[in-house]
């Protein structure tokens, strides 16, 4: 008998958080601490918004990544039955709930990377600056629970509008004491991704073997691709230039309004997040020579922030790249998202600051 609660208290500690008393206190028996024989020595993550629209996505295919050993699902609603639901895969990761403020800070004990996708989505006429009010106040309070708990941990914002979240970010942990820029890094993927694709389908290429760096910031006119650094080679028209820019600019419009009120870029966003999660735990591992784009405070322009390409390491940013040779339309572009980007800054540091 003794064996058999021992062996369901381990199946609840899967699924619930190590406050909550699980098991009815009659039959005997206690939670403890739970890990899948066979759980491989990986990292430990944590997801902030995972019932959500990306959240959800975004847990499921972190739950299937073998460099995850711990993953930890936090939500102001539906986290328990989202960790359920996402336990049941027989992949090696544990996977635990965390419902609600007061569990935020045991979500966040000991994490390695923790990944922001709460919030409220884009809806259609809205801009990312619409959902400024509300997701602006979520960040900053899940940043303070961060840099009490976990401020070592790689921190990968979601949560739009990104051009001013990870400035709120970082104002959040200046004011705790514990800002390292290399460990904030704003997640701009999804713009790579979808430039990676509209290449590919232009030019009759494998997606998976272009590459398309993408600056700037993650809104609009401040998404820039440098459509004459792609690799491998590619030669456009102007009249493929302006199409693919606008395109990759709006690429989310287009999403939210495919959607029609139902949504926004989720899937797609899931998918580049966890790429861009996995980049930053394989640098953790120490494997060499993981570069990507990201939105971090840089050097690169006048600009506090910027995304650029960068290297990965242990120490989350390890080196900043320059730009590289613009042509006439990218430095044009180059000023148009300095211009906006420079105002989105200055909003989510006057936002902590005031």
């Amino acid at each position: 008998m003794q064996q058999s609660n021992l062996r369901v208290a381990r199946i609840a500690a899967h699924i619930n958080p190590p406050n909550l008393q699980m098991v009815e206190e009659d039959l005997g028996l206690e939670r403890v601490n739970c890990r899948a024989k066979g759980a491989s020595s990986g990292f430990k993550v944590a997801i902030l918004g995972a019932a959500g629209g990306i959240g959800q996505p975004l847990a499921m295919l972190m739950k299937m990544n073998p460099l995850v050993s711990l993953l930890h699902l936090y939500d102001v609603v539906n986290a328990p039955g989202v960790t359920a639901d996402i336990s049941h895969m027989d992949t090696s990761a544990v996977v635990r709930g965390f419902l609600g403020q007061q569990q935020l800070e045991d979500a966040l004990i000991g994490m390695d990377l923790v990944i922001i996708p709460a919030g409220v989505p884009r809806k259609p006429g809205m801009t990312r600056d619409d959902l400024f009010n509300i997701n602006a106040g979520i960040v900053k309070t899940l940043c303070e629970a961060i840099a009490k708990c976990c401020p070592k941990a790689i921190v990968n914002i979601i949560s739009n509008p990104v051009n001013s979240t990870v400035p709120i970010a970082a104002e959040v942990f200046k004011k705790a004491g514990v800002f390292d820029p290399k460990r904030v890094l704003g997640v701009t993927m999804l713009d790579v991704v979808r430039a990676n694709t509209f290449v590919a389908e232009i030019m009759g290429l494998d997606p998976r073997e272009v590459d398309v760096p993408v600056v700037g910031g993650h809104a609009g006119v401040t998404i820039l691709p440098l459509l004459s650094q792609v690799k491998p080679l590619c030669s456009f028209t102007q009249k493929e230039i302006d199409y693919l820019t606008d395109r990759i600019q709006n690429g989310g419009t287009e999403v939210v309004e495919a959607k029609a009120g139902a949504g926004s870029a989720t899937l797609s966003m899931a998918y580049a997040a966890v790429k861009f999660a996995d980049a930053c735990l394989r640098a953790l591992r120490g494997d060499a020579a993981v570069v990507h784009c990201a939105y971090v405070a840089s050097a690169v322009t006048e600009l506090p922030f910027f995304a650029s390409k960068v290297r990965l390491g242990r120490n989350g940013v390890e080196e900043i790249y320059p730009l590289g040779p613009l042509n006439d339309y990218e430095r044009a572009g180059l000023e148009k998202a300095k211009k906006e980007l420079a105002g989105s800054i200055q909003k989510g540091v006057s936002f902590v600051k005031k």
